[in-house]
């Protein structure tokens, strides 16, 4: 018989986990188990609020950070709010060097357009910055030796892109 639902893909039943038939399985009416091909596809709006700068900066090559006007300390990603004094900051411009604090290397690339190149993501600590900053590296083979503190350097997107985000990335400040 076919079944009313199109994308349905199977209908099985799940087998018990518990061997001894002296103990009752509780879960016996929900062994029945039905498999959908269901894809989600949908359209989200999102507002960047008092951070929007930082996006808005992007565009225009520039990394901008925060800064206390109490403690002087430099955020990275930009917070609004020092969590140290409680401060409202300020915008300041970072510079494109930073050094590297760590990374992983993925199998899975970003999306269908990115090719067979594996994905690197590192957290990179900008010159003058408290904290560090997660973000793609690239043209970094799988031959590199990627180490702890090494420079890196900012790099910009030519064309356009689906995200500011993917605006830039880093490479290795050789």
């Amino acid at each position: 018989m076919t079944s009313p639902v199109r994308r349905k893909l199977e209908q099985l039943v799940a087998q018990s986990p518990i061997v001894d038939e002296q103990i009752p399985d509780k879960w016996s009416a929900f062994r029945e188990i039905e498999l959908i091909d269901f894809p989600l596809t949908f359209s989200f709006r999102h507002s960047f609020g008092k951070v929007s700068r930082f996006f808005i900066e992007l565009e225009n090559k520039r990394l901008m950070g925060t800064c206390c006007p109490c403690c002087d300390s430099i955020w990275m990603p930009p917070r609004v709010i020092c969590p140290e004094d409680r401060k409202v900051t300020n915008w300041i411009e970072l510079p494109g060097h930073g050094t590297l604090e760590a990374f992983s290397r993925s199998a899975y690339s970003l999306g269908s357009d990115s090719g067979t190149e594996s994905l690197v993501l590192g957290y990179i600590k900008l010159r003058g910055a408290r904290t560090a900053m997660l973000q793609q590296l690239r043209n970094v083979s799988d031959g590199d030796n990627l180490a702890i503190g090494m420079p890196l350097k900012v790099r910009w997107a030519d064309g356009q892109v689906d995200h500011p985000m993917e605006l830039f990335w880093f490479e290795p400040d050789l």
